[in-house]
């Protein structure tokens, strides 16, 4: 349940124009500070993980591992992505705490 709404959550991010997409424009808008989270597939290279995890610990950006390629493409309306930045603050708050949400559910299971 709450993946689906951290995906519409990014769906509603993309349609208000606050998703930048791929391994550049990912990095850009995190070492330009206006990104608030950075999501990153599960099934990326570990060298894209580290570098994103990395890059996001010194610039203090939120940075999760969430989902696959399909999925985070899908709801952006993309064919598949590795690496997503929101740069609305609300919409990136809304993301963090469904997933920390998910996180906590998974646990108390």
């Amino acid at each position: 349940m709450k993946r689906n709404k951290v995906y519409s959550y990014i769906g509603f991010a993309m349609k208000s124009g606050n998703i930048k997409s791929g391994e550049f424009a990912v990095e850009k808008a995190v070492k330009s500070q206006n990104a608030y989270v950075v999501i990153v597939a599960g099934d990326a290279s570990a060298n894209t993980k580290k570098k994103f995890y990395n890059m996001c610990e010194f610039y203090e950006t939120a940075f999760f591992v969430y989902g696959t390629k399909d999925e985070l493409g899908h709801c952006i309306g993309k064919e598949y992505r590795s690496s997503l930045a929101v740069t609305d603050r609300g919409l990136a708050d809304a993301i963090i705490q469904n997933i920390n949400q998910e996180v906590v559910d998974i646990w108390q299971k």
